[in-house]
């Protein structure tokens, strides 16, 4: 999936009532392009992947291709259709089998030989989810000593890949999934009663392929790259406990909400009655390999260098966010404020590039997404500044449960809102966004990406 545009670009920018704000939209989106290009899988694997005669190189790492019988292929993720291509160019000859699951309407454009792209349900799992999780597992398990399983993960694959642990349904998985993210649940905490859960998270594919030789390759959408939490980590080992999930679901008052056969289940585990998720220094790991090919920061950081050849001013200031969503956007408005009152941190004209991940506490009964609220909760706090925008989008193109990847404000939103009767304090009580932006046109149209590293943040002030 090459050269993801920007479907409404030229609406978005038109909706600027001055030619500075115009100016500012078009930068953002410029630069928004420009990430999503920086994004791709195909691209992230080919700056860190090669094939050199019979050796696999990975970074600084050299494979032998001829030391296995046969190499396997396993993954899933937002990105693992691009990956699974990149894998087979270079691997066709070697390749025996492969299969790798992608969200529902993910497998456009991809024909590959020795590859089964199979789509399967994102957020929440369905059949189609187990369906490839067992495909995968059966094909990790037929592996044997002398065989290599190439793995592909990214982000998503934690929903796409649901095979619960016996004695529970994938309905048991999909009530607590749903009512933790309700709750405002990081994907760390997420990914940690999902594995608890689960027959191939958390390390289990990698034991279930041993003794194989296992190589991961993996595009993180996880703050700060922790390889246990990135589609729950299914070839690393997993320092989580039974007692860590049951304290989630207290602090996030699901506990008492979810059915009594599954705090059983999770209790039974606590007790030392369930074999925990494989942990460091387990035999698996011995032959299990590692490597994260592509990150939010790998994205900003090229993404600071377009800007720089533009000639503006250019910082970028972290990729950890993370955090609820409306504080999140007052921290934005905040930094815009600073730039417009003192040229500090940085002087106008300038751009300032922010990433990580937001989450949104769910409650009430509107429609939305983390990007889109903490634009929503930004344009308050900016409301006048002539010349300032800034624009926040999932990098996989969905924020939240909408069609949309994320929107766009300026110092004029509020102002056009009013004239709109938006009642702007009502909207943010609802989690009601996206009918916000849906109205003012400014929601960040790309369609599905094929790629997932967090959200990006660009603020401009010309």
């Amino acid at each position: 999936m090459n050269g993801i545009k920007i479907k409404n670009r030229d609406e978005l920018i038109a909706n600027g009532l001055s030619v500075e704000v115009q100016e500012a939209r078009r930068l953002i989106l410029d630069g928004l392009e420009k990430a999503l290009s920086f994004a791709n899988p195909y691209v992230f694997l080919s700056s860190h992947v090669s094939r050199v005669s019979d050796n696999l190189i990975i970074d600084e790492w050299s494979f032998d291709l001829n030391r296995f019988k046969r190499v396997f292929l396993v993954g899933a993720g937002k990105a693992c259709g691009s990956m699974a291509a990149f894998i087979e160019s270079i691997l066709n000859d070697k390749l025996v089998e492969g299969w790798v699951n992608v969200p529902k309407g993910f497998r456009k454009g991809f024909s590959l030989s020795k590859v089964k792209i199979h789509e399967a349900s994102h957020p929440i799992p369905d059949e189609s989810s187990l369906t490839g999780a067992l495909k995968i597992i059966e094909i990790a398990e037929k592996a044997e000593a002398e065989d290599l399983v190439i793995c592909v993960l990214s982000g998503g694959g934690s929903a796409l890949m649901a095979a619960p642990r016996k004695g529970l349904s994938l309905k048991d998985k999909q009530e607590v999934t749903k009512k933790l993210m309700l709750a405002g649940a990081d994907i760390k905490e997420l990914n940690c009663i999902r594995k608890h859960l689960s027959i191939i998270k958390g390390g289990w594919l990698a034991k279930k392929a041993y003794p194989a030789t296992v190589i991961s390759l993996i595009l993180s959408d996880v703050v700060g790259d922790d390889l246990s939490v990135i589609a729950s980590g299914p070839t690393s080992p997993d320092n989580s406990t039974f007692k860590d999930a049951i304290e989630i679901l207290m602090r996030y008052n699901v506990w008492d909400n979810i059915s009594q056969f599954i705090k059983n289940f999770l209790l039974d585990g606590e007790k030392g009655l369930l074999e925990e998720t494989p942990k460091e220094g387990d035999e698996c790991f011995q032959k299990t390999y590692n490597f994260i090919i592509g990150s939010n920061r790998e994205v900003c950081f090229k993404l600071l260098d377009f800007y720089k050849k533009k000639g503006l001013n250019s910082l970028f200031l972290t990729s950890q966010l993370t955090g609820e969503a409306k504080e999140a956007g007052k921290f934005y408005a905040s930094i815009l404020r600073e730039i417009e009152s003192s040229n500090n941190p940085v002087k106008k004209p300038c751009v300032i590039i922010l990433g990580g991940e937001t989450t949104v506490t769910v409650k009430g009964k509107g429609v939305g997404g983390r990007n889109q609220e903490s634009m929503a909760s930004a344009c308050i706090e900016i409301d006048g500044i002539n010349g300032a925008a800034m624009a926040s989008i999932g990098t996989d193109g969905i924020d939240g449960v909408t069609d949309a990847a994320g929107a766009i404000i300026d110092g004029f939103t509020l102002q056009r809102s009013k004239k709109l009767k938006l009642n702007l304090k009502k909207i943010l009580q609802e989690n009601d966004s996206y009918s916000f932006f849906k109205a003012l046109n400014d929601l960040i149209f790309t369609g599905p990406t094929g790629t997932n590293v967090n959200d990006i943040v660009v603020i401009v002030k010309v």
